[in-house]
C-alpha cells in the first residue's frame, strides 16, 4: 500500500516543475493521519501512567499515616487519646494533592486501627495495623 502511495507521489513530483516546489495536498494529509494515529495511541498510555502516579501518591500517604498513627503511640503511650489525621503533622504526616479524602474507619486504638483512602482516580485503597496498602475499602 505504502508503495503505491509512494509511486503516485513520485510521479507527481516528476510532473511539476521548478518554480512548483512544495508538498502536494496528499502528503499533507498523509502526514496528518499519520500524526493522528500516533496521538491515538499516545494519549491513553498517558493518561494511564498519570491515574497509576495518583494511586501511588495515596498508597504513599496511607503508609505515612500508618507510620504516623504508629509513632502517635508510641510517644503518647497506649492509654493516650485516639489521634485525627489531620493533627499528625507533628509525627510527619502531610497528605498529597492526590488524596481527596483520609480517615479512620473507626476510632484508632493502639493494638488496632484502619485508615481508608480515596485517590482523586477514585479508587479506594486502605491500610490496617497488620497488613500493608490494599486496593479497597476497610473490611
Amino acid at each position: 500500500m505504502f508503495t503505491t502511495i509512494n509511486r503516485a507521489l513520485d510521479a507527481s513530483r516528476l510532473k511539476r516543475d521548478e518554480n512548483e516546489k512544495g508538498f502536494t495536498l496528499i502528503e499533507l494529509l498523509v502526514v496528518v493521519i499519520i500524526i493522528g494515529i500516533l496521538a491515538a495511541i499516545a494519549i491513553p498510555v498517558y493518561i494511564g501512567v498519570q491515574n497509576n502516579a495518583k494511586d501511588s501518591a495515596v498508597k504513599s500517604d496511607l503508609t505515612n499515616a500508618k507510620v504516623a498513627v504508629i509513632a502517635y503511640y508510641t510517644a503518647e503511650g497506649t492509654t493516650a487519646p485516639a489521634p485525627v489525621l489531620a493533627n499528625l503533622a507533628n509525627e510527619g504526616f502531610t497528605k498529597s494533592a492526590d488524596t481527596t479524602a483520609i480517615d479512620f474507619s473507626a476510632p484508632p486504638t493502639s493494638t488496632s486501627f484502619c485508615i481508608q483512602a480515596t485517590s482523586s482516580t477514585a479508587a479506594v485503597f486502605h491500610v490496617t495495623t497488620t497488613s500493608g496498602v490494599k486496593n479497597d475499602g476497610c473490611p
